[in-house]
């Protein structure tokens, strides 16, 4: 291969970027969408291997590459494309603009990173660890020349699942005799090396090792013999950090070394653990970057290189060369914001998004505000950096309930990005998707409908029918469709949305699973509950196979089908199933989680399918009161609990204390959600029920009557 190849019509080879064992990287552009991208051609097969052994490991190629191709995170390279040409097989990867840890261990002549660096390393290597373990993938060659640092400061984790196809084709070296797959000697964990099964766990040691060399300039076992370095991962204490490094922070060691512990049970249990253990530590340290006296004005930046000749540069260039020559600089070497000013920046945004995966919804608005202002007043409002700061907001505002407030924050940065990176750039049609799912949120389907289609189009221009983001934004439409009472339409795209999946992912990716879980909601919309259990069931089953049975996916499966158990009739056997699943839900996500609380709220309900309404009533009003403290009073959860204590009293002939609650959900319903939504409505109509039951029949007629109303008003 050389300059010019076309690898399938498609890809044009320009130039050689890396060479390895496993075969080439090569800078390459699109020609279908003009864009330059990476290709990295693997060795060529041979015409002596033995054919059925070539057509096996073509098939483990498609699986792992399609696997590769389906992780959606800011913290894993994107995998375009892949295939075939000429008895070679390549992937099409997305171009990274920056430099491997191990290339920057060299250019910093092999001392240690500055500590900030180290943990905003770790933390994001962490995140993206934990989002691939949770979909039951394991890297097995963690190490700095897979870690990429952008120059935005971003960290990207590169070859997932290419690893092992190395291993199959036999591209890995072997140690004489033992059997032993060499990989990189310096990063692998010990179970690796005794040829054991290796888990998630594994990945985790091969990170302490990444980021004990980071921290002090060296890897933890610095031997020049490959035996003893496989010697000494599995026999030998590693020395401590801080024997090198004597500033290094003592948490940070303390990390490390429980990463680098022999036996994966010592370890953290999983990336999250290690994610979180790097979060508590930096959001409790987090304050201001700096906060000077007085207010300076917007700093001058680099002007980039215009798009399309004599375009205007974007709003956030303004004030920089070229453009306000009045505009002070910002601390730094005077073209703009100091660099360490901006990593500190990055790593409290990573800090704030940790914070969210704890759930600590309040806590990481409040962090991804501060971010936002700083970044607003060094980069302008609308400059990248900043939208991802407003975009995060938005999203904690639709999970504490503020949909409303989510909505006015998703259009602002939509309409920023449009007009900076264009109507089809992916961090656009993103947000626009976000202002479809929080339409939705608000009962205007009709109007998230249009927003999705929009999107959806978009997406297959710019990116094609199967690429998994177009995908996710049919899935999402046709959950969209059976909210506009359109359930055999939702049901149909589901299913075809399921199929294609199934063909590119397969049948057990968790993406499928999304779907399919999908397609047995909408059965359940079409009355088709035995078929809705059963399909809830089998995704139960698949996603406990490929992502444990303690997984959050695998859990929320067991809770649908004790939906479908209830309306089936069988309250008792949804009764045993939720009593279960609370134990399990407190076991790994605390008394508290709003899951656990999802669960303890069905187990009440089908206590009080049984009769037993008293228990039914007092579970209700513990679930409401929790939820009210963690969620707050005016959250869609809380306020379903608040409605289920008032179907209780009811049940129980207390009337106008059933009255009381229903008219409180109605009106806090009305303030969050909006007259018209259709919970608000469901409200008034049980507001209207109760007032018919305490003999104030003109009371209840009236009500009947403006809710309908306003149900005709809206469905035109």
């Amino acid at each position: 291969m050389g300059d010019s190849t076309l690898i399938q019509g498609r890809y044009r080879l320009l130039e050689r970027i890396g060479r390895g064992g496993m075969g080439e990287v090569w800078r390459a552009r699109d020609e279908s969408l003009g864009r330059h991208v990476a290709v990295k051609c693997l060795k060529p097969l041979g015409t002596q291997a033995d054919q059925s052994f070539t057509r096996v490991l073509r098939e483990r190629f498609r699986r792992e590459a399609r696997v590769a191709a389906a992780l959606q995170h800011r913290g894993v390279t994107v995998v375009h494309d892949f295939g075939e040409d000429d008895g070679v097989l390549f992937l099409v990867m997305e171009l990274l603009e920056g430099r491997d840890l191990s290339r920057l261990l060299e250019d910093n002549r092999h001392h240690p990173l500055p500590v900030a660096d180290v943990l905003d390393i770790a933390g994001q290597v962490a995140s993206a660890l934990a989002y691939t373990h949770e979909q039951g993938i394991v890297h097995r060659d963690l190490k700095p020349a897979n870690i990429v640092r952008l120059a935005d400061g971003t960290v990207k984790i590169c070859d997932f699942g290419i690893a092992r196809l190395g291993h199959d084709v036999g591209f890995t070296a072997r140690l004489t005799g033992t059997g032993v797959a060499m990989g990189t000697p310096h990063y692998m964990s010990p179970e690796q090396i005794g040829g054991d099964e290796v888990d998630r766990r594994s990945d985790l040691y091969s990170l302490g090792c990444v980021l004990y060399e980071i921290a002090t300039g060296v890897p933890p076992f610095d031997l020049d013999d490959a035996w003893a370095v496989l010697l000494g991962h599995r026999d030998t204490e590693p020395e401590p950090p801080r024997s090198h490094r004597r500033d290094l922070p003592g948490h940070l060691e303390r990390i490390i070394l429980d990463l680098l512990a022999k036996r994966p049970e010592q370890r953290p249990q999983d990336a999250r653990e290690v994610g979180r253990r790097l979060i508590e530590d930096r959001a409790d340290r987090a304050a201001p970057v700096y906060a000077p006296a007085v207010p300076t004005p917007r700093p001058a930046l680099r002007t980039p290189e215009p798009v399309g000749g004599g375009t205007a540069p974007p709003s956030w260039t303004r004030g920089t060369a070229g453009g306000d020559e009045t505009a002070a600089p910002a601390p730094g070497d005077g073209t703009g914001p100091a660099p360490e000013v901006l990593t500190v920046l990055a790593a409290r945004h990573d800090a704030a998004l940790g914070l969210g995966r704890l759930g600590r919804w309040t806590q990481a608005a409040e962090l991804h505000r501060a971010v936002a202002g700083e970044r607003e007043r060094l980069l302008g409002p609308d400059h990248p950096d900043t939208l991802a700061s407003r975009h995060e907001i938005a999203f904690t505002l639709t999970r504490t309930g503020r949909a409303a407030d989510a909505l006015r924050a998703y259009k602002r940065v939509a309409e920023a990005r449009i007009r900076t990176l264009g109507a089809d750039h992916a961090d656009t049609l993103a947000a626009r998707q976000e202002m479809a799912y929080v339409l939705g949120r608000l009962g205007r389907y009709a109007d998230a409908h249009q927003v999705y289609t929009a999107v959806l189009a978009a997406r297959e221009r710019t990116m094609g029918a199967d690429h998994p983001d177009t995908l996710r934004c049919r899935h999402n439409l046709a959950f969209n469709l059976g909210r506009l009472g359109r359930p055999e339409e939702a049901h149909r795209m589901a299913c075809e949305v399921a199929e294609v999946r199934a063909r590119v992912l397969g049948a057990e990716h968790p993406d499928t699973l999304v779907t399919r879980y999908e397609v047995a909601y909408a059965l359940g919309r079409l009355g088709r509950w035995r078929e809705a259990l059963e399909t809830y069931r089998e995704v139960g089953g698949a996603r406990a196979r490929a992502l444990g049975p303690d997984h959050p996916d695998t859990l929320a499966a067991r809770y649908e089908s004790g939906i479908c158990l209830g309306r089936l009739g069988h309250s008792a056997e949804a009764l045993a199933l939720y009593a279960a699943l609370i134990d399990d839900r407190t076991r790994v996500q605390g008394p508290d989680h709003p899951e656990t609380l999802r669960a303890r709220h069905g187990l009440g309900v089908n206590l009080g399918r049984l009769g037993r309404w008293q228990e039914a009533l007092t579970t209700a009003r513990e679930v409401c009161a929790i939820r009210a403290r963690v969620l707050g009073p005016e959250h869609p959860d809380t306020l379903v609990s608040r409605r289920e204590v008032a179907v209780g009293l009811g049940w129980l002939g207390r009337w106008s204390a059933a009255l009381t609650e229903y008219s409180a959900v109605a009106a806090a319903r009305e303030r969050v959600l909006g007259p018209d939504h259709p919970d608000t409505l469901a409200s008034r109509d049980d507001e209207a029920h109760c007032l018919r039951r305490l003999g104030r029949g003109p009371e209840a007629a009236e009500l009947y009557r403006r809710a309908a109303v306003r149900r005709r008003a809206g469905a035109r």
